[in-house]
């Protein structure tokens, strides 16, 4: 597993690529455990040499060189390997420097020797210079330490799927990267149980090796008693120190502990790591010292080390309370503890003090007094930073504390509230948590009340109505500016700025104007941050999206600099939401893939991704990817999104419910998702979901119900400045009078459908929202057609007698339904009781033509398979015949037909033959037959397969 170093096969291979050449002398230097020896066994076995003599000389261990391989060394081209040189004693050395000079052309040496070990430094053939003959090439190479990338193939070969970065990080810290160390190590956690699983924690707690604990051992007690001390401080510290470091550790004074440190550089007990450091060449090896420490000794060499580290600047106050803790000391513990997670905090490295908060809390018996200093602190934390599940946990057990001081408490609890909600997606749990801490600290602390009121006020939970929310800003407000902090006033006016911009307050953009941007306080500017990517989140759901790229940058640089991870990543979503509504769909899927990876630990915050890489997934046919992100993958509960984020999942799914030609199932679906944001009343907040919600229940026949939905919506925006819902509101009316004018057999009622199809689709254009925009083009191409074929106009195209045995153009339900009308409406033509209504004229019906084929190209730009697809099968049904083609189809007797490609490619993505049919308005039965000539013609084994060969 070490590998060869190149350097040292090339230093050798010239000396016996040309015998005339004088011979080379390699000498190979690395300290235990970097693989000398494996190198010598590979140049043993160089290809260039042949024909060369081998002759192995191990010092110290095989005694001199028989004199009768002393002379073949003279008479014959040979390769002297020579191992661990600094063992040699003054014998053996006077042989190995005689056999040395008498080397021959043709012949070369490698020997190796451990630098720290050398009785004299840097003179590898004993104290006296040798005089090396002129013809002798010598050379020197040093062995280095393996990089990150040579351990993890170390650890993938042994390890296979648990090799993990995180493992690989923790195993070239721990080792140095010495081979022999990372080896054998890995033979070790190769053999734990439970199975090694790839954490940093477990290679921790696998311990030393036996080789490498016994190396160190025997020369920490090769020194005197007086010198050992310096080692154990070492090892105490357990890292590069400083020589005063160890002497004041040690107790020593600076004489004696200067000679310490020579005599435990000089036995390689100790080396320098870096200029003026020193510590353990391999820093694994300090445990096995540490351990053989008496109790007593190793408590006072941790005490002399936290007064020793308490000197330094900058103070690392997390090693400071390691080491009162391991010396009992857990009054210093807690307060340096207390000091690392403030300093941690204030340079927003949040995850590093919530590691450390967690892990102090969760030791038994903290004084009351420090859990009362410590839990807010842990709290104020996780609501800025990233949470751990872990964090939770301990909050809900002290907020339980009867002990706790009452403002404590009602501190913690809003912080609780605020996790549960913000970063726990848990909002029903947050609200009464939120609540019970706005009570508890109106009385004892007006700041903290203010704070838990102004996170009443943010409108995205469901639950509460917009007129809670307003009557919550009210009291923030008040308490706000009662407590004269500006930091809150602004984190009252970022949730007022969120507020406003969600229901298109005309105000809303002054209060933007009003954040103060360009304070210098770091927690003025951290809530402005968070005001920011409020509007800018809010002005995607209404449709600003020019405005909102200026919002998201100002928003993340001024996070980035007050240190708000969490503000940064929910701007990330946002971003992600815009890309996905202005078409910019390149690489999007990918984005947001890597963004839910990015978040794992915290599935809620990446809830925009899911349901970005969930609707990507409807438009491209991959039903049963679209299902599986837009439910979150089980992360956490649909129901607990934000409210515009589920009525836009919830849009989506009732989508493919009508696709499936579930219609009843789609229709409850919208009755529960409507209620949802009726109930929050922030009626932008409907647009994602209105036109498919109408569509289902028009379809179920629950017309009532879909005017009602209608009316409500257009009611509820009124006059707000909301151009997506604007949009979103034509589409609906469109979808109601397209349904309504089917169901009653009004062909005529087609054509009004379609001009408000047209006139969604040009608010759409103005956003600019091109997915959305084809949509609703193809809705009023396909109504144009409709309404021509129910009057007796348009030709048949070339769809075939059992896709279409009448030529007229089935009943298509709205775009991306995919689906006729359900059975109980007509789908061809219109009521056979009711007189036909008028033809389009040509001109209509060859601009609708046109508009389809537009759609079906912009689908196609877009990466929208299934409604390319579906858009081109409609125009087949309507197209009229090519002149000129002779009679019967066109051969494709080895070459998928165009409607083979459609209906693989939709296979390919998982769609069933029902919903193929559904899309394509084919029967099932041809929607089998052909599958079955793609399959023929491709080679195709499976349907999954058929995706492969496509």
């Amino acid at each position: 597993m070490i590998a060869t170093c190149g350097s040292a096969r090339r230093s050798l291979a010239r000396a016996f690529a040309d015998r005339d050449a004088g011979p080379v002398l390699l000498f190979v230097e690395g300290s235990a455990g970097l693989g000398k020896t494996h190198l010598l066994r590979e140049l043993a076995d160089l290809p260039e040499t042949p024909d060369v003599a081998r002759l192995w000389w191990r010092c110290g261990a095989e005694g001199a060189l028989p004199e009768e391989e002393e002379d073949k060394v003279w008479r014959e081209p040979t390769l002297l390997l020579v191992d661990d040189v600094h063992r040699a004693d003054e014998d053996e050395l006077r042989l190995l420097r005689r056999v040395l000079a008498g080397l021959e052309p043709g012949s070369a040496a490698a020997v190796t020797y451990r630098p720290e070990e050398l009785p004299v430094p840097g003179m590898p053939l004993g104290g006296s210079a040798m005089t090396y003959p002129f013809r002798l090439t010598v050379l020197r190479h040093r062995l280095a330490p393996w990089d990150e990338e040579r351990v993890r193939r170390a650890a993938a070969e042994t390890l296979g799927e648990s090799c993990t970065a995180e493992a690989v990080s923790a195993l070239r810290e721990r080792t140095g990267g010495v081979p022999r160390a990372v080896v054998d190590l890995l033979a070790m956690l190769r053999e734990q149980r439970p199975a090694f699983t790839g954490t940093a924690a477990e290679v921790a707690a696998a311990g030393v090796p036996t080789r490498l604990a016994e190396l160190v051992l025997s020369r920490t007690y090769a020194l005197s008693p007086a010198h050992r001390p310096l080692v154990w401080a070492a090892a105490v510290l357990d890292g590069p120190a400083t020589r005063d470091e160890l002497i004041a550790v040690a107790g020593l004074g600076a004489v004696p502990g200067s000679d310490a440190l020579l005599r435990a550089l000089e036995s390689a007990a100790l080396a320098e790591l870096g200029e003026g450091r020193y510590g353990f060449a391999v820093p694994l090896a300090a445990a096995a010292v540490r351990d053989t420490v008496p109790g007593p000794v190793r408590q006072d060499l941790h005490r002399r080390a936290a007064r020793a580290l308490s000197r330094g600047q900058p103070v690392a106050w997390a090693a400071v309370g390691e080491h009162h803790r391991a010396a009992g000391e857990y009054r210093g513990w807690l307060r340096a503890v207390e000091k690392a997670a403030e300093s941690a905090a204030s340079s927003g490295r949040h995850q590093e003090a919530i590691t450390l908060l967690e892990r102090t809390l969760a030791t038994p018996g903290i004084p009351p007094q420090a859990r009362a200093r410590l839990a807010p602190l842990l709290a104020r934390n996780a609501v800025t930073g990233l949470r751990s599940d872990q964090t939770v946990e301990v909050l809900e057990q002290i907020v339980r504390d009867a002990d706790l001081p009452p403002a404590v408490r009602g501190e913690l609890r809003l912080d609780l509230g605020l996790m549960l909600s913000n970063q726990m997606g848990r909002f029903e749990e947050g609200w009464r948590v939120l609540e019970v801490a706005a009570a508890e600290l109106r009385e004892v602390r007006s700041v903290l009340a203010a704070r838990a009121m102004a996170a009443l006020v943010t409108p995205y939970w469901p639950g509460a109505s917009l007129d809670v929310h307003r009557g919550w800003l009210i009291k923030a407000v008040a308490a706000a500016d009662d407590s004269g902090d500006d930091a809150m006033r602004t984190a009252v006016l970022a949730n007022h700025v969120g507020l406003a911009m969600s229901w298109a307050d005309p105000e809303a953009w002054d209060l933007v104007e009003r954040l103060p941007v360009q304070s210098t306080d770091p927690a003025c500017v951290r809530q402005a941050a968070r005001g920011l990517c409020n509007a800018a989140d809010s002005a995607v759901w209404l449709g600003f999206y020019r405005r909102v790229d200026g919002l998201l940058t100002e928003g993340r640089e001024l996070a980035t600099r007050s240190g708000a991870p969490y503000t940064e990543h929910s701007a990330s979503g946002t971003r992600l939401l815009q890309e996905f509504w202005t078409g910019q769909w390149l690489g999007l899927a990918k984005r947001c893939e890597e963004f839910v990876a990015d978040t794992a630990d915290m599935p809620f915050l990446s809830s925009d991704a899911y349901v970005v890489r969930g609707l990507l997934a409807v438009a491209q046919g991959d039903w049963g990817e679209a299902r599986s992100w837009l439910s979150q993958r089980g992360t956490f509960g649909t129901e607990n999104l934000p409210v515009p984020l589920g009525a836009t999942a919830a849009g989506a799914v009732i989508r493919l419910t009508l696709a499936r030609q579930e219609v009843a199932d789609a229709a409850e679906q919208a009755r529960a998702a409507w209620t949802v944001v009726a109930e929050k009343g922030v009626w932008p907040w409907a647009a994602e979901l209105a036109p498919w919600a109408v569509e289902a229940l028009a379809r179920a026949g629950d017309t009532a119900t879909a005017h009602s939905m209608v009316r409500d919506f257009a009611q509820g925006l009124g006059e707000a400045d909301a151009p997506a819902a604007r949009a979103a509101l034509a589409w609906s009316r469109a979808v109601l009078a397209e349904n309504e004018a089917l169901a009653e057999g009004r062909p005529d009622g087609l054509l009004p459908a379609a001009e408000s199809y047209r006139k969604a689709a040009a608010a759409y254009a103005e956003l600019p929202r091109p997915y959305s925009q084809a949509l609703t083009t193809e809705c009023a191409g396909r109504c144009v057609l409709a309404a021509d074929a129910a009057g007796g106009g348009g030709e048949a195209g070339d769809g075939g007698s059992d896709e279409n045995p009448s030529g007229s153009a089935t009943r298509a339900a709205p775009a991306g339904s995919a689906g006729p009308a359900s059975p109980a409406r007509p789908t061809g033509s219109a009521d056979p009781a009711s007189p036909p209504g008028p033809a389009c004229d040509r001109a209509a019906t060859a601009s609708a033509i046109a508009e389809l084929e537009s759609c079906a190209q912009q689908f196609t730009d877009l990466g929208a398979v299934w409604d390319a697809t579906r858009a081109r099968a409609l125009l087949r049904t309507r197209q009229p015949a090519k002149k000129g083609r002779p009679p019967g189809r066109p051969s494709h007797s080895d070459q998928l037909s165009p409607r083979e490609a459609e209906v693989a490619q939709l296979a390919s993505s998982g769609l069933t033959n029902r919903e193929i049919a559904a899309t394509l308005h084919l029967s099932p039965r041809t929607v089998e037959q052909h599958i079955a000539g793609a399959m023929r013609k491709t080679g195709a084994l499976s349907r999954r397969d058929l995706a492969h060969r496509l």
